[in-house]
């Protein structure tokens, strides 16, 4: 699987790049941000990796220009990796019609229903094409990955760690759409790309899957903004996440509230450095 390299900046004495490649799982051209650290370019050392994944109407351009990781990843020697949030260009009737379905809004899973079915497989992409396209074209080391996200990224963020037990060493999430199936976005978006079975959508909430998560011990770190306008619209629910992973002895969790904090990317950008804090500590 081939890399086309379309920009490179010095940035922290290391190179914020955007690389394209074609996606086979998703039929389409797809491009993704990467940070490569100082250690990587002047020392020659392999670096743990960590993904991230962004929320609804964003592109592989919101983290890079908005959150100032950069230099916390110069620091740490880690390299970042945040991929777009959907498909792209397929002229899908409906795709563009609004910002929480469709373009820029791919929820990070499997779609079942046509005609999404085909191309909207951002699950597979993330976990699996995604991570050998990594693997194969950049010095990491494959068994030191972690994963955080915001909003539909923190509920894409959660249901790949949960679902792929082992796959990731660090997991965090920044105001997490947390129980999909009993919100208006989760809704909208698993009744379009999966069909009416909601046994099915709960395959791909994180609520559920923490009641039921057997795997290795798992670690979620979650951050929530107190004046998330979001949060009192009961689009994210994190209580329940917590709820549920606090009965499942495999898991815990970290719970951080943020006094005075939105849903924005000032928000994010006032905490990355401490989540890329925490997953440096965790990959090193």
């Amino acid at each position: 699987m081939s890399v086309k390299l379309i920009s490179s900046n010095k940035c922290f004495e290391g190179e914020q790049r955007i690389y394209s490649h074609f996606s086979n799982v998703l039929g389409c051209e797809m491009k993704f941000g990467l940070f490569m650290p100082p250690a990587v370019l002047e020392d020659n050392i392999t670096c743990p990796v960590l993904y991230y994944l962004s929320g609804l109407t964003c592109t592989h351009e919101n983290f890079i220009h908005k959150s100032g990781m950069q230099q916390y990843a110069s620091k740490y020697g880690l390299i970042v990796v945040n991929p777009d949030t959907s498909p792209r260009n397929l002229n899908i009737p409906g795709e563009d019609d609004s910002y929480d379905f469709g373009t820029g809004a791919g929820f990070y899973i499997n779609a079942k229903k046509e005609p999404w079915a085909k191309n909207y497989q951002m699950f597979s992409y993330v976990t699996d094409e995604l991570v050998q396209l990594i693997n194969q074209n950049f010095p990491v080391v494959p068994t030191k990955k972690g994963i955080f996200g915001h909003s539909m990224g923190g509920h894409g963020a959660l249901i790949c760690a949960l679902k792929n037990p082992g796959l990731y060493q660090s997991i965090s999430a920044f105001a997490p759409i947390a129980n999909p199936v009993e919100c208006p976005w989760g809704q909208k978006a698993f009744k379009g790309y999966l069909g009416d079975d909601q046994e099915l959508w709960k395959e791909w909430d994180a609520t559920y899957l923490a009641t039921k998560y057997s795997g290795n011990p798992l670690e979620l770190f979650i951050d929530q903004g107190c004046d998330d306008n979001f949060l009192k619209e009961k689009q994210l629910l994190p209580e329940n996440l917590l709820q549920a992973a606090a009965c499942n002895d495999h898991l815990q969790t970290i719970y951080k509230e943020r006094v005075g904090y939105d849903h924005s990317y000032y928000y994010i950008a006032s905490y990355v450095g401490e989540h890329i804090a925490y997953h440096a500590k965790l990959l090193n």
